[in-house]
């Protein structure tokens, strides 16, 4: 339920403060004294859209805050959303939402975190719901019709199974559709086959094309490398001042120590024999590189073919080597799709029919749920609407045949009318809004015990009735108050004075300004501001403490 609502310089209002009490509170005044800026107060802190215009004149900044107090039916859901959006979560299920304008912008905070209007728009639908006579909000809608029949014969069970149908059905269909997109055609088969059968004659191996270029190059360089080869090995081993022979001479030169310094000797002498051993391996490796580097007319023409044919295969199935063997990978796979397509297909149909099947069963189930509920809906809705003044009243809920989906494969529809001898038409048709006001506080009373909405909004319900009517009205609002918190703007005496808590917009006009004050009443304000309701003057006093009383 909403704890406090505190507005400043919205409209005509400088600065308001309000706390309203779980049960039935009335708002009521003049008009033109700016109730309707109580309800755009509370519009606003739901996520409602803000016009700059509505900053007051004089201000440059306007400021909407309240305090709800979430039931544990929407405690969690609203947890969730919460932390999914990375917002700070509720203390004591105490959720606080501040909305800030300026004639620039503005900003959300919900629990003192930063948010958007579309995650506060989402929140505030489970947290109020609103009905004013000129708009008809929620159950105009057949969607929320439906929800509201499927909450009133509690489907929840139902409806889980339900959704989870139809989500195996878009399984899988999406599998089956994966299955058509990928598989090949008979003509793109053949071509896959005759690019697996080049790809496996040729059989290329990973880096082969690297090694060859490698091979290549040496060989059409082989002059300069066997001219380098020939300079080094000679340096090394065979020139009369080769490393090998100066090497020996240092071992000559460090063979006396062996008699002086035995230890430094015999390690000295031991790095000679590593170094000796180390450039004859490297003379080794030289020549042996100079012998395999020439290669004949025949073997280099070999050589450039394999080259060729490797360069053919990237250009076709490329660029690099890997990539050849990917598409051979994925050509396979595709031709043992195409082979196997037929069973394929017929176990991904049958496994689409079945889901298709069992979606429709539970549709079956929950469409008669529906229907014998709707039944006992209508005449619980009946009963209560005649009670509100409609002595001839009638309602139906009808039902049609909708697209198949999440939520099972029915449409309904509210059908009303207020008179004998008219038929029932569409509740979002019912012309009068004195008739619709009376038709969704009906609604509203009969779903109070299902609905999870903690607060509901009415602006005027009480439009256009009066006499015993507005008494039977006034008392419903009261009761409806038992179960839910009700926000109430009226006109009617009758219906205020069954309130629990009265709240008085007055507008004080000077030569300047209009300031509008929002205050709550003791008992002796609500006497006196239900006289004035009632026309003023002693007797009208006299009759607002016999309403109170």
């Amino acid at each position: 339920m909403l704890k406090w609502l505190h507005i400043k310089n919205l409209a005509l209002v400088h600065e308001a403060d309000l706390e309203f009490g779980p049960g039935f509170n009335a708002i009521t005044g003049e008009t033109g004294a700016g109730k309707s800026v109580l309800m755009g107060g509370v519009a606003l802190l739901l996520g409602g859209r803000f016009d700059k215009s509505a900053i007051r004149q004089g201000t440059d900044r306007c400021e909407i805050s309240g305090e709800f107090l979430l039931e544990e039916a929407t405690a969690g859901e609203i947890a969730r959303l919460l932390e999914e959006n990375g917002i700070e979560p509720c203390e004591g299920n105490q959720l606080l939402i501040r909305r800030v304008f300026t004639h620039s912008g503005g900003r959300i905070f919900l629990n003192s975190s930063p948010a958007t209007a579309q995650i506060l728009r989402t929140i505030g639908e489970q947290l109020v719901d609103i009905h004013s006579a000129d708009e008809a909000h929620g159950l105009m809608r057949t969607a929320a019709q439906l929800k509201a029949l499927d909450r009133f014969a509690r489907l929840d069970s139902l409806l889980e199974r339900c959704s989870a149908a139809w989500t195996e059905i878009r399984r899988t269909t999406a599998e089956k559709q994966a299955f058509l997109d990928t598989m090949p055609s008979a003509e793109e088969a053949a071509l896959l086959r005759k690019e697996i059968e080049e790809i496996e004659h040729q059989n290329p191996q990973e880096g082969e094309d690297v090694k060859l270029e490698a091979i290549h190059s040496a060989a059409s360089n082989s002059k300069i490398i066997l001219e380098i080869a020939s300079a080094a090995s000679a340096a090394l081993n065979e020139s009369d001042d080769s490393l090998i022979d100066r090497l020996s001479a240092v071992r000559r030169l460090l063979r006396p120590l062996e008699n002086v310094d035995t230890i430094y000797a015999e390690q000295f002498l031991a790095k000679c024999d590593e170094i000796s051993d180390a450039l004859s391996e490297l003379t080794n490796a030289i020549q042996s590189r100079a012998a395999s580097v020439e290669l004949d007319e025949n073997e280099f023409a070999a050589l450039e073919e394999r080259m060729r044919i490797l360069q053919s295969l990237k250009r076709k199935y490329g660029p690099e080597l890997s990539d050849v063997q990917a598409h051979l990978e994925e050509a396979k796979r595709r031709v043992d799709c195409f082979d196997h397509s037929a069973r394929e297909r017929e176990r991904l149909e049958q496994a689409e029919a079945a889901a298709i099947a069992a979606h429709r069963a539970v549709c079956r189930e929950l469409s008669e749920a529906r229907k014998e509920a709707g039944a006992k809906l209508a005449a619980s809705l009946k009963k209560e609407i005649i009670k509100l003044g409609f002595r001839k009243a009638d309602f139906n809920v009808e039902f049609s045949e909708a697209q198949p989906g999440p939520n099972g494969s029915d449409r309904i529809e509210f059908l009303f009318s207020a008179n004998p001898g008219v038929p029932v038409k569409p509740l979002r048709d019912v012309a009068s809004s004195g008739e619709l006001s009376r038709v969704m506080l009906a609604i509203k009373t009969v779903l109070a015990e299902v609905d999870h909405i903690a607060t509901i909004v009415f602006d005027e319900i009480d439009a256009n009735i009066g006499g015993e009517t507005a008494v039977v009205v006034a008392g419903e609002l009261n009761q409806l108050g038992k179960r839910k918190q009700i926000l109430c703007i009226s006109h009617l005496a009758q219906v205020a004075a069954r309130a629990d808590r009265h709240f008085v917009v007055e507008k004080k006009t000077t030569s300047e300004t209009a300031v509008s004050t929002i205050h709550v009443l003791d008992r002796k304000g609500r006497i006196a501001e239900i006289a004035r309701m009632l026309g003023g003057g002693p007797a009208a006093e006299k009759h607002a403490e016999a309403l109170l009383a």
